[in-house]
């Protein structure tokens, strides 16, 4: 996502700090298939990868509402992500998660 775009949903000034598509890339890697690394191209430095993985990881509690959020969303190709994903695989991805989850209960 585009630095500085703002989501008006609980806990997305948290989401905006490491972008949609990193973090359903990032929890698809955690949840669905450890080979998935878009989520570390090398256009992010080291320190951006740990600070994102901090913020993901300290705020767990909105992760459901995100992915069903990014569901939601319209215009995930509008805002650049150097993850290397479309809007399409971005979405596939959330509601792969979101199915785990409801089957599992991660």
């Amino acid at each position: 996502m585009a630095n500085g775009h703002d989501f008006k949903f609980e806990g997305g000034e948290f989401l905006s700090k490491i972008g949609a598509a990193w973090f359903v890339s990032f929890a698809f890697h955690e949840y669905i298939d450890k080979n998935h690394t878009n989520w570390k191209n090398k256009k992010f430095s080291e320190l951006s990868v740990q600070s994102k993985i901090k913020t993901y990881n300290n705020s767990k509690k909105y992760h459901i509402r995100w992915l069903n959020e990014v569901l939601n969303m319209q215009q995930l190709d509008k805002h650049q992500n150097y993850c290397g994903l479309h809007s399409n695989q971005i979405k596939a991805m959330a509601a792969e998660i979101l199915l785990k989850n409801s089957q599992n209960g991660l």
